[in-house]
């Protein structure tokens, strides 16, 4: 029974008969040949079902999902943006506060951190280094100065003056004394040891040693006749220990040789042996476990856990493929019933809400503005402008009222008198008439552009309540 469909890119196998063109591609494309390629039995027979099955379940759960996802956009966008832009604009000057709280919190531990370092640091100078400086500078350096010049007055004048005049003539004088002591102590040792000892070597000492030399080569000789004598023995006895120890260690090697050969012999002979049997019983032991083990192990693969294994392949990629076709289709269904709920929803309140809005709540919002608000504004207005009016003739009135009796208490204001000003030095021409208290009144002296006197004060003027005309 076939288990997996043929793959699409493996090559061709060469067939002995004649060569057959390529089949044309179907107008798919490569999807459509791979559609129509055939499957096997296990694959026919478990697609469509489990399709069917994969599809009855998953379209639930697409539609609860794609529910869950318009919720929770729908959440978004009316809830959650609004409230997170109302807790961004309630608590981003709260947040600027508390960073510039936080800054100038730094700031200030900043500046009193580097206030505490600079009082540690001038601190630390008043107690360790200015006090070793001073005591350097004001007290050792001036000590050590006052002895250096105490040592060199005291003690280096004093040692170069007794150097140069009394210890080097002093030293000149026992070298002049003690070359003279060696001199006579060389010719005193000259003349009572070097003499005598010359004269004793060349009288007695030389014969006599002459003497004893001879004597010594004679005795010499006698010892050395004696002494080849014993070594030709010693020889010979030595020679002949020698040949036997020789003959001795020979058998003695001989025999260990002819043991160790024997032992060798049947040592290699056991291992021999051990190896055969190890041997025979690895070969026979393998033998055992490959056909126990190896063998047993190899036809469950190859009959059993393959076959399952491809089969659960074809299982869990039909099921892959299942599921992913099921999860397609259902979004086009899921799409289709929202589409369809939404076009329900607009059917039963839209519709009707936009027809009550258009044909009920339209006209009579428009009656109610032609026939209530408008006249009620107009009236309104109306009001207002005669209430407006009216009050703006009582201030007129009052204010009549109020020139009347200042005119009844006080009488009319006066009318200002002319005052000749002096002529100008350098000018001609007759003199400008000018009023008191305020600007020239005829054209001509005001066309001259001379700057007028600042306006007095009158009863005429006056800016009280009672008195304003």
């Amino acid at each position: 029974m076939k288990l997996e469909k043929p793959s699409p890119h493996a090559a061709p196998v060469p067939s002995a008969g004649p060569v057959t063109p390529p089949a044309p591609v179907p107008p798919g494309g490569p999807a459509g040949r791979q559609d129509e390629v055939p499957g096997g039995c296990l694959v026919v027979a478990i697609r469509v079902p489990v399709r069917i099955v994969v599809f009855v379940l998953v379209v639930p759960v697409r539609m609860a999902w794609d529910a869950l996802v318009v919720v929770g956009r729908l959440l978004r966008d009316s809830v959650l943006r609004p409230l997170g832009r109302a807790l961004a604009w309630v608590f981003a000057p709260v947040g600027r506060a508390v960073r510039r709280l936080a800054e100038a919190g730094v700031a200030a531990a900043g500046w009193l951190l580097t206030g505490l370092g600079h009082v540690l640091t001038w601190l630390g100078r008043l107690l360790f280094v200015w006090p070793w400086v001073g005591l350097w500078r004001y007290a050792l350096v001036p000590t050590g100065r006052a002895l250096a010049w105490l040592a060199h007055v005291l003690v280096v004048v004093p040692a170069g003056w007794l150097y140069a005049r009394v210890l080097t003539p002093f030293g000149h004088g026992l070298l002049w004394v003690l070359r003279g002591i060696g001199a006579g102590c060389a010719w005193s040792w000259r003349v009572l040891v070097v003499a005598p000892a010359r004269l004793l070597h060349r009288a007695l000492l030389a014969p006599t040693g002459r003497g004893i030399a001879w004597l010594a080569l004679a005795l010499w000789g006698g010892i050395t006749w004696v002494g080849r004598g014993v070594w030709a023995g010693i020889t010979w006895v030595s020679r002949g220990i020698w040949t036997g120890v020789v003959g001795v260690s020979r058998g003695l090697w001989a025999g260990m040789t002819w043991i160790g050969g024997g032992l060798w012999a049947a040592l290699t002979w056991v291992g021999r042996g051990i190896l055969a049997g190890a041997t025979w019983t690895a070969t026979i032991v393998a033998t055992l476990l490959r056909w126990v083990l190896v063998v047993p192990a190899v036809a469950l693969w190859r009959w059993v856990l393959l076959p399952v294994g491809r089969g659960v392949a074809v299982v869990a990629r039909e099921v892959g493929e299942a599921l992913g076709h099921a999860w397609r289709v259902a979004g086009h269904v899921s799409l289709a019933v929202g589409r369809f709920l939404a076009r329900l929803l607009r059917w039963i309140f839209v519709e009707p809400a936009r027809w009550v809005y258009r044909s009920v709540l339209a006209p009579a919002g428009h009656l109610v503005r032609d026939a209530v608000w408008r006249p009620a504004a107009e009236a309104a207005r109306s009001v207002r402008r005669t209430t407006r009016q009216a009050l703006a003739s009582a201030r007129e009135t009052a204010r009549q009222t109020r020139a009347d009796i200042r005119r009844i208490l006080f009488g009319a204001p006066r009318e200002p008198e002319r005052v000749l000003l002096d002529k100008p030095r350098g000018a001609g021409g007759p003199a400008r008439p000018a009023v008191p208290g305020g600007a020239p009144r005829s054209g001509s002296v005001a066309s001259l552009g001379e700057p007028s006197a600042a306006g007095t004060r009158t009863l005429g003027s006056s800016t009280t309540a009672l008195t304003k005309d």
